[in-house]
């Protein structure tokens, strides 16, 4: 439901469809808006109502209250039995004010960005941002205004920090733990609580611990907090190499790139020779469209926060003299590097290595890389005959009838329950051989069976020597079958993987390729 499906697909295979969702998609957000300032979910929450009975609660009249509640129902927030609105698992779970994993706070906060947003076009014509701050705003407006922040970020840092523990799991964590840049502390509370011999330091500027100490008290880790109140970008008063744990959990994105070294080398510096530093940010290579529309954001929201690259933030960890993993995604829109000054440390993480594998491959340029259960790899006995029949490459090199059968291609898969979809595009020869370094890195990963079906026919070699008479192939170590060709319905794959693809009914139309990596 919603936009969020559309960011997985291709715009150029959704045509006007695509723009016009675009378009309309405020009409999602105003309606979640309304919703949560009326507290439509916490009214429903215990026995659901009758559109009357909202109607009564809210003091409003009912005909417009109807069709609003259907568009919530549409849109998946709330579902009807007979005369009665009830909020569905997701609205209970996080739009009922008061429930532990209360969402509502930070939803509202990205309502007040609208402004902003409104703006785009003259902050475009200046060069950055046009809407600052009103700088008479007196201690207390200061205060509330920190507050609602920190209260929008706990809602999500609470979500986080259940991601990012997993990671640490079998480690007998222990020592001092420093969050930097901290906010409401969720992230470090989430470590105090599964961790009882941490300690934690948390550094912001004065006005955020302020309300910060208040919520860690409330949590009962007041004897195992200390606060240090300092501008990020001046020096930081903690111990060189004093911690066994140091965060930065979306504090990349808030600087600009001349600050962002210094940030990171101070943060290597406070790192005791084995701990780790945890970056937890926003990346254009998971969720590039939220990245991307983030990025907008801060230039539109802020002085010079931006999104950088996992890439790049991985090269300036790497001048301060620590050794990453690759970029971890997690199940939501954010992802994870680990740093160490000892890359034997980052061994005892608690990472999976399909999971390593797949950032290393996305990283070589693949639009997507998905994984996808062998029993969802559709084989049919039809696909040939787009070959024999439709293809002047038929019976040549390694294309059908020189490619495996269905059959054989069924019995291979019997021998694999895992499998990575990739997806790219044209040139064939760069596809084809990016693959093959697909096939190699899950290899050398330890998946020692992995193996690679391919777009099309091969193209790798200048001179095809299997066009010539006597048929035989001199590249044997590199040729792969296509998917096509040995059987393997990709239309249908794709769409079992979560994808959508179309026939392409122009030249000009954007063309994308797939290739399964079979790995265990």
């Amino acid at each position: 439901m919603g936009l969020t499906p559309l960011f997985r697909h291709n715009p150029q295979d959704v045509g006007p469809q695509y723009l016009e969702d675009l378009a309309t998609g405020y009409w999602f957000s105003e309606a979640l808006f309304t919703a949560v300032e009326l507290e439509v979910f916490t009214l429903l929450e215990s026995e659901g109502m009758t559109t009357a009975e909202i109607a009564g609660a809210l003091d409003m009249p009912p005909s417009g209250l109807e069709r609003f509640l259907q568009a919530l129902g549409a849109i998946g927030l709330v579902v009807r039995d007979g005369e009665r609105f009830f909020n569905t698992k997701l609205a209970s779970d996080y739009l009922v004010a008061g429930k532990s994993e209360y969402q509502g706070d930070s939803i509202l906060w990205r309502k007040g960005l609208r402004e902003g947003w409104q703006d785009l076009a003259e902050c475009l014509k200046a060069g950055g941002r046009v809407n600052f701050p009103v700088e008479e705003e007196g201690p207390e407006q200061l205060a509330r205004r920190i507050r609602r922040y920190i209260n929008a970020m706990d809602n999500v840092a609470r979500t986080k920090v259940e991601e990012i523990l997993p990671f640490f799991e079998g480690l007998d964590l222990k020592g001092e733990l420093l969050d930097v840049g901290t906010g409401s502390g969720a992230i470090a509370g989430g470590f105090l609580e599964n961790f009882p011999f941490l300690s934690a330091t948390l550094v912001d500027i004065q006005e955020v611990l302020n309300y910060t100490r208040e919520l860690m008290d409330k949590k009962g880790f007041g004897k195992r907090v200390s606060y240090i109140p300092t501008n990020i970008l001046e020096p930081w008063s903690v111990a060189k190499e004093g911690f066994d744990l140091v965060i930065l959990s979306n504090i990349i994105h808030a600087y600009s790139e001349e600050e962002i070294p210094l940030i990171l080398d101070r943060a290597a510096n406070c790192l005791k020779p084995g701990g780790f530093l945890v970056i937890h940010d926003f990346f254009p290579e998971h969720c590039s469209a939220k990245a991307a529309l983030l990025d907008l954001n801060m230039f539109i929201n802020t002085y010079n926060g931006r999104i950088f690259s996992g890439t790049w933030v991985r090269e300036q960890l790497a001048m301060s003299k620590l050794y990453t993993t690759e970029l971890i995604p997690l199940a939501t829109d954010t992802a994870l590097i680990f740093a160490a000054r000892d890359e034997k440390n980052l061994a005892n993480l608690h990472l999976d290595e399909r999971t390593r594998l797949i950032a290393r491959i996305k990283a070589m340029g693949f639009g997507e890389v998905l994984p996808i259960a062998t029993e969802k790899v559709h084989v049919a006995d039809w696909t040939d005959l787009r070959c024999q029949y439709g293809c002047d490459r038929y019976g040549h090199g390694h294309c059908p009838p020189n490619s495996p059968s269905p059959q054989k291609t069924r019995d291979v898969l019997q021998d694999f329950s895992y499998a990575l979809l990739l997806e790219g595009e044209p040139p064939g020869k760069m596809f084809q051989t990016r693959v093959l370094d697909a096939e190699r890195e899950a290899f050398l990963a330890g998946f020692h069976k992995a193996f690679a079906y391919w777009a099309g026919p091969c193209v790798l070699c200048a001179t095809c020597v299997a066009n010539t008479p006597d048929g035989t192939c001199r590249n044997t170590r590199d040729a792969r079958p296509s998917m096509e060709g040995a059987g393997i319905d990709v239309y249908e794959t794709v769409r079992r993987a979560g994808l959508n693809l179309r026939i392409l009914r122009d030249k000009g139309e954007f063309v994308r390729y797939f290739a399964l990596l079979l790995l265990e």
